[in-house]
């Protein structure tokens, strides 16, 4: 068969077939191979590797604020902004954001975390102060408890439930009846749970209702961990605690610090179970509601120990 048979029968041109013979006859079946088709990876892009890599880092170890960017976090009209002032390119948003796509990043809720936060303060408490709080704790047979306040409302659902697509599920909520409540507990990584459900003000004189009642319930000292809500400090819980320094003793946690206390575990614990449940129109139900989710807990200790299988807590465990 000739090459002119061969184009006829295959639809190429005979310049092709030409074109393929000859490589064939030159390298073999490797002259032949089918490679990449299409544009070769990387080419006809605004940016250079040197400049890609520039920016990525950039964005990895600085926030907009830190490189004087009017942008609380790295959106495509920020990033948009570095690549003009650090390359002296200016890119469409959209070329911008397939730039991203190409580098593996994502759009991701932020984890919030406060100004006044100090990683210093943080360190320190992780390496020193509370390894002795627990060693003291051994040496005087207290008990530490994480403790922390939360408010109960019954006017918030949250959740996705499922439905026929296109058909959005509807939650009704309460409208004008809010109620809310306000809980006190600790936990220890013993799996004890305390609790106070309050109907009205947190105030100094619940907290110390709430020590009393603490201290009784563990029958020995206890070594209680707190944050730093004002009602902790104020003066009248602080002469208390003076007075009753062989049965329990205040500690407390670096400042905007949440996320070291494993008692915060409880209350996200029993918020997710208010809130996909049906709304509770009165304050009894409610009550009724977050004292049967906490006596559930309370029963429970492994789920009260799993609290501090965070790792972010797992130093408390």
């Amino acid at each position: 068969m000739n090459r002119r048979q061969i184009a006829r029968d295959l639809g190429l041109s005979y310049s092709a077939v030409r074109l393929i013979v000859n490589r064939y006859k030159t390298n073999g079946l490797k002259g032949i191979s089918s490679g990449r088709r299409g544009r070769p990876k990387g080419s006809c892009r605004t940016l250079t590797a040197e400049q890609e890599v520039q920016i990525q880092r950039l964005i990895c170890d600085k926030r907009p604020e830190q490189l004087k960017l009017d942008f609380a976090l790295w959106t495509r009209a920020a990033v948009m902004l570095l690549i003009e002032r650090e390359c002296g390119i200016r890119l469409p948003v959209r070329s911008v954001g397939e730039y991203l796509k190409r580098w593996g990043f994502t759009p991701q809720k932020p984890i919030r975390r406060a100004y006044e936060k100090s990683p210093v303060a943080v360190q320190k408490w992780l390496d020193e102060t509370y390894p002795e709080i627990a060693k003291r704790a051994k040496q005087e047979d207290a008990e530490i408890h994480w403790g922390d306040e939360t408010a109960v409302v019954n006017t918030d659902v949250r959740g996705c439930g499922y439905a026929p697509k296109g058909d959005t599920p509807v939650a009704y909520v309460v409208g004008g009846t809010r109620q809310k409540l306000s809980m006190i507990s600790t936990v220890t990584n013993q799996g004890k749970a305390s609790w106070m459900i309050i109907d009205g003000n947190f105030n100094h004189e619940r907290l110390i209702e709430f020590f009393e009642a603490l201290i009784q319930q563990a029958g020995r000292k206890v070594f209680l961990v707190l944050d730093n809500l004002g009602v902790h400090h104020c003066k009248p819980v602080k002469q208390w605690l003076s007075q009753h320094g062989e049965q329990i003793e205040v500690f407390y946690l670096p400042s905007y610090s949440p996320e070291l206390n494993p008692d915060e575990r409880l209350n996200g614990d029993l918020k997710q179970a208010i809130e996909t449940r049906v709304p509770c129109r009165t304050k009894d139900k409610l009550k009724k509601a977050a004292t049967e989710h906490m006596t559930a807990i309370q029963n429970n200790p492994d789920r009260i120990k799993a609290f501090f299988k965070d790792p972010i807590v797992a130093y408390a465990a």
